[in-house]
């Protein structure tokens, strides 16, 4: 027995990797990650769907551990790329346990399709060597580290957090000039992006009615600008 989790990638179905995209071609059960995943992904496809939103976890693995025991091929498809917020773990132990191989196929994170969608680097030489990854604390998270994260001055990239972008930028402890931007929906053809400050971003943002489904990004590397030749371009 052998499940796949696989990555769907940030939203737009040509972002997914090759690998992926057969094996949801070929599999009997796909259980989704609900509104996370492009419905345009899923058309088409011969197996049976089932939205992972619906049901709890232990209705998810008997799912799953019932396909296999009929030797059907299954895939969980996760959003993005499951080792980023894609709780796996908590799913893999039990079946793991239950005598299932395991084997993750890696996705294109929403984190990439936000950086493509400012046309920037999230690391760029002589403005930011290092990207922080994090999310505010909320109902599933008593207490997070995001204004200790800030005082390193480098790039961040905040994820779960539009419905509290106000709250998080004013802890912040960075210049309020500092660039910000709002990304809704990476890669998705209804794709919004928003450009400001740490000072005005959730100004912006509200007045977008940007509350879910967007990527916060904070640091220099927004503007573009500032930035040195990299050493591989350099002339010999």
């Amino acid at each position: 027995m052998k499940i796949h989790f696989v990555g769907a990638g940030p939203g737009d179905p040509e972002l997914i990797t090759v690998r992926g995209a057969r094996l949801l071609e070929e599999a009997d059960l796909i259980v989704y990650a609900g509104s996370l995943v492009n419905p345009a992904l899923l058309r088409d496809l011969k197996g049976r769907l089932v939205d992972s939103n619906k049901i709890n976890l232990e209705e998810i693995n008997g799912i799953m551990l019932s396909a296999l025991r009929r030797s059907e091929k299954v895939v969980r498809l996760h959003s993005g790329d499951p080792a980023l917020y894609g709780a796996i773990l908590e799913q893999m132990r039990p079946l793991e346990e239950a005598g299932v191989e395991v084997e993750v196929v890696p996705g294109v994170s929403s984190l990439f399709a936000v950086a493509a969608a400012l046309k920037t680097q999230l690391t760029l030489k002589g403005v930011s060597e290092s990207l922080i990854v994090t999310r505010p604390a909320g109902t599933t998270l008593e207490r997070d580290t995001i204004a200790e994260f800030s005082r390193f001055g480098t790039t961040m990239a905040i994820f779960l957090g539009a419905d509290r972008i106000r709250e998080t930028m004013d802890r912040l402890e960075v210049p309020a000039e500092t660039p910000a931007a709002v990304v809704y929906h990476a890669s998705w053809p209804d794709e919004l992006v928003i450009l400001g400050t740490v000072g005005d971003i959730a100004d912006r943002a509200e007045e977008a009615g940007i509350t879910k489904s967007a990527m916060i990004l904070v640091g220099d590397v927004i503007s573009r600008s500032g930035f040195g030749r990299s050493h591989l371009y350099q002339s010999r």
